[in-house]
């Protein structure tokens, strides 16, 4: 369906998009001469991650994006938390390249093979994987001799037929090329709609952002969110049109030129009747509502966290100028929360050593588990 922006309701959209931008633009300049800035935003690609699939109807717990992003699981990582962590990742991606990248030719494209990669392979593979995690986890208790080692010989062949089948889905992404045609016949049907042309969607997108370019920068982005979900452009990544509207804010300069917007994080406090209105109007005034709300949150979590760290370096005092207690503020500022595989990996300790300086800095447990704790700041 084509996506008319000629009757955009500018009258009722002044107030809102003054009040996000001014928001927003207050936030990008306390972000960007914040002692804690860079703590800032990793916390916020990991909070935004969530808010995505929570946007999306799927639930990931932060404590479970925090262990899989650091390799550090305590179960079987499921569907949407792959998904999720590519939410992270193309945040960190697009975060890491210069603001006008995402929107490119180039950009789009890159982001978009990563994309199908994630989602085809990912459904397709998620069960055996799964299966493989499990057998390795628990298979050959209770065997001895040859049928161990039969048993070891099925589980190595099983991880290596996963690997086999990962390497050949990032290869078939690195192909140029679109999507449709020889590559669009080897989708699943049980998967993909073929009917569905992502190519045509995507350059009515393009064509309604390149219209908007005159527009100020907030009301391109909630313009860019709302033809996205409009048009329906990729059949299985809504959220890529979120993190792209994201850019377009950073692309302008104005408003989000040290960070990328918490796009998600914002809507998540919208209800959700008014982000899916049939009336467009509704839809628009909902999501500069939660770009405000983004805004606010943001200072919030920003104030909150040089109050945290002042109180952590008052521990700092008569400290040796070789103990790890600086090192690890920076990674609990830096991170939601942290387990103790995980301070040992990036401080270069010991796990005992990590629960020492752990107890001296006095942080918060946050799981309420005997094993498997992690910790974060009040």
């Amino acid at each position: 369906m084509s996506y008319d922006i000629a009757k955009l309701p500018i009258q009722t959209l002044l107030r809102p998009i003054s009040d996000a931008a001014s928001a927003l633009t207050r936030l990008d300049e306390r972000i960007a001469r914040s002692p804690v800035g860079a703590g800032w935003i990793e916390r916020s690609h990991f909070a935004d991650a969530c808010a995505s699939l929570w946007i999306d109807g799927e639930l990931v717990h932060l404590e479970d994006l925090v262990l899989h992003d650091a390799t550090r699981d305590i179960r079987t990582p499921t569907h949407e938390l792959t998904i999720a962590r590519d939410v992270l990742k193309t945040r960190r991606r697009m975060a890491a390249q210069p603001p006008g990248w995402a929107l490119s030719a180039d950009g789009l494209r890159s982001l978009r093979g990563q994309v199908s990669t994630v989602v085809s392979e990912g459904i397709a593979m998620s069960s055996e994987n799964a299966q493989a995690f499990d057998e390795v986890a628990g298979g050959g208790e209770g065997q001895d001799g040859d049928d161990g080692a039969s048993t070891l010989d099925d589980e190595f062949a099983a991880i290596d037929a996963v690997l086999a089948r990962s390497d050949a889905a990032i290869e078939r992404a690195r192909q140029p090329g679109p999507a449709t045609g020889a590559r669009a016949r080897e989708k699943d049907p049980l998967l993909y709609d073929l009917d569905w042309d992502e190519d045509e969607r995507l350059e009515e997108w393009s064509g309604v952002v390149r219209q908007a370019e005159n527009l100020p920068p907030v009301l391109q982005a909630i313009v860019a969110v709302d033809a996205w979900n409009e048009i329906s452009v990729l059949q299985h990544a809504p959220w890529l049109g979120r993190l792209l509207a994201a850019s377009t804010l950073r692309q302008a300069g104005l408003t989000t030129a040290a960070h990328l917007a918490a796009f998600n994080l914002g809507l998540k406090t919208v209800p959700v009747d008014r982000r899916r209105r049939r009336d467009r109007e509704a839809r628009l005034l909902a999501i500069a509502h939660g770009l405000m709300a983004a805004g606010e949150l943001g200072l919030k979590e920003h104030d909150r966290l040089v109050l945290a760290r002042k109180m952590m370096e008052r521990k700092l005092a008569g400290r040796r100028t070789s103990s790890k207690l600086p090192e690890l503020i920076e990674l609990v500022i830096s991170r939601p929360l942290v387990s103790a595989g995980m301070i040992a990996k990036e401080l270069g300790v010991t796990p005992r050593a990590a629960l020492r300086i752990v107890e001296e800095l006095g942080l918060r447990e946050m799981t309420g588990r005997g094993r498997f704790r992690a910790w974060g700041i009040v």
